[in-house]
């Protein structure tokens, strides 16, 4: 769902067996020490995933982040957001695409609540993808 919610921002298809960028989530299923995965539960069910990647190195990255549209604006994605990047402290950073409003609001609350006025914002080309606009990535401490 995460990433058919993307598309819409990032453009794409999923592949012919219907995996959108299964390379992603491979390393998490392989039990990968730099990769964690967490599922987002709202009243006993899940709303949501994050998966965390660079666990091994200087700068954590969260990779994904979803909240299933019927619970968005209700907290629980800020609620999640948080305990995610509070359970592995150190550097972070986090990438959204300027098309996505939501997103975008959202990110820079979390670094705003999280790490007060000491968060940075840059634009990033995306590797391989000359056909869509550079990413906005957050980087921050936890």
């Amino acid at each position: 769902m995460f990433r058919h919610d993307m598309s819409e921002f990032q453009g794409g298809l999923p592949d012919p067996d219907g995996w959108y960028r299964r390379d992603r989530l491979e390393p998490v299923l392989r039990a990968d020490p730099d990769w964690a995965a967490y599922l987002v539960v709202g009243s006993g069910r899940p709303v949501g995933l994050a998966l965390v990647r660079g666990l091994t190195a200087p700068r954590r990255v969260l990779n994904a982040f979803f909240v299933v549209r019927a619970v968005r604006r209700s907290g629980i994605g800020l609620r999640a957001a948080r305990e995610v990047l509070e359970r592995h402290p150190g550097a972070w950073e986090l990438a959204f695409q300027d098309a996505n409003e939501g997103a975008a609001r959202f990110w820079r609350r979390v670094a705003g609540e999280i790490a007060g006025e000491s968060w940075a914002e840059e634009r990033r080309p995306v590797p391989g993808r000359d056909d869509v606009p550079p990413d906005v990535w957050i980087s921050f401490a936890v």
